[in-house]
């Protein structure tokens, strides 16, 4: 059915820039964005419903690029340890207790409600080892009508037994995933989730890329967060040049769709590695800030033409609100230029566009509002926060910075509005 909104229409067809059609309109059928104009003449719009959200905000919808499902129970909570020793004794033992799908339902249901809450219609998710829990994640996300790519965590060494899965288990699992989640076009898919190099033996690692080769399946994991973590990839594996090398080797950087996670010490040949292989980076401040893991260079990376999301990466980030993102990552951009004043920090569009445009080219053409795009937006009610002299531009930025989830009125994800799910 075709329809029509009106509303103050705000979105970044380019990162230098904002389009703003006040008063806009805005045509959407089949979940897909024909066209947006100042003007309801300009649009094919015959035989359409209007929808008039009169003095209200609409926006494309958030992003997470990286976010750990199972670690809500553990949101805020060991923030005083480094990145190691907080996955051995708080983040490891958690994960164990998904071996009970009523468990991780349960948890799981009070996870998509949050997101749900702060505007997160799309993820890129790590699930837990456990075959028929991370199902019940991807059962999840279809009935709530949000879209995500979920992983089966491949893990086999340096982690507890309960969490160690040999090889042949681990390719069985995913596969029956596979079969069950394959179509290229569903709103929640699989990604081949191997955790990081140190958690996975060559023999896993080769399988991981064997299946993401197969059936040509994107693959996300974690890169370069934190210096013990690299001393130790080289260590475990000393034919690679680096870190980003390592996942190269076995066909998990690029040959697929590829995202990693943090890059905080990313540079030189990973860095040339990556704009070659076209993999995208999620950056994730909140976390690099409370497991001490250091400042990741996002000015660097959106001007070597990387490609670039946000994500929350629960639990190590404490806070599930995507705009907050946002916010945290101008300001990490901000501590950069003061120890490099040739790098400018980031600025209001440039990071709405990172978390919308950029991060929504890994699912396809989603987060924008040009012609083609699918459908995937916010309505804003943000008439407790602004001054009637407030320009629309903002009236956005101030919603980002001290709205919530209250002035969030309605949610749609590829054209659907996605209404409350169960907690």
């Amino acid at each position: 059915m075709k329809k029509v909104y009106k509303a103050h229409i705000l979105f970044t067809k380019e990162k230098e820039r904002f389009e703003i059609f006040e008063n806009g309109y805005i045509a959407v059928e089949d979940g897909i964005v024909n066209g947006v104009s100042s003007r309801l003449e300009d649009l094919d719009a015959q035989g359409a419903e209007v929808v008039d959200f009169g003095d209200k905000l609409l926006i494309p919808a958030m992003n997470d690029m990286h976010v750990h499902a199972p670690q809500v129970h553990n949101q805020g909570v060991a923030m005083d340890l480094e990145l190691l020793p907080w996955l051995q004794n708080y983040t490891f033992p958690e994960e164990s207790k998904y071996a009970d799908v009523e468990y991780a339902e349960r948890m799981y249901r009070r996870f998509l409600h949050t997101q749900w809450l702060f505007g997160t219609m799309r993820s890129v998710v790590f699930g837990t080892m456990h075959t028929e829990s991370t199902r019940k994640l991807m059962h999840l996300y279809q009935e709530a009508g949000m879209g995500a790519m979920v992983g089966k965590v491949g893990m086999n060494r340096n982690c507890p037994d309960t969490l160690t899965e040999d090889v042949d288990a681990y390719v069985e699992g995913q596969e029956s995933i596979i079969a069950e989640f394959g179509d290229d076009n569903a709103l929640v898919r699989p990604i081949i989730t191997p955790r990081f190099v140190p958690s996975c033996t060559p023999e896993l690692l080769k399988a991981c890329g064997e299946l993401a080769n197969k059936y040509l399946l994107p693959v996300q994991s974690h890169l370069s967060e934190n210096t013990s973590e690299i001393a130790w990839v080289a260590e475990l594996e000393k034919e690679s040049t680096s870190y980003g090398d390592a996942y190269n080797r076995y066909g998990l950087f690029g040959q697929t769709p590829t995202i990693m996670a943090h890059c905080v010490w990313t540079n030189g040949s990973e860095l040339e590695l990556m704009k070659k292989n076209k993999v995208m980076v999620a950056h994730c401040p909140t976390s690099n800030f409370n497991l001490s893991s250091g400042l990741a260079p996002v000015r660097t990376f959106l001007d070597e033409g990387l490609p670039i999301g946000l994500g929350s990466d629960i639990s190590g980030g404490h806070d599930l609100n995507m705009f907050r993102m946002l916010v945290y990552a101008i300001q990490v951009s901000k501590m950069h230029y003061q120890m490099d004043k040739s790098k400018a920090f980031l600025t209001l569009p440039e990071i709405f566009w990172i978390a919308t445009k950029s991060a929504g080219s890994f699912f396809g053409k989603v987060g924008s509002f040009e012609p083609g795009y699918e459908f995937d937006a916010l309505v804003i009610d943000d008439a407790v926060l602004h001054p009637d002299e407030y320009s629309l531009l903002h009236r956005l930025e101030r919603f980002i910075y001290v709205g919530d989830d209250r002035q969030i009125l309605h949610r749609f994800c590829r054209g659907q509005e996605v209404k409350e799910p169960l907690s």
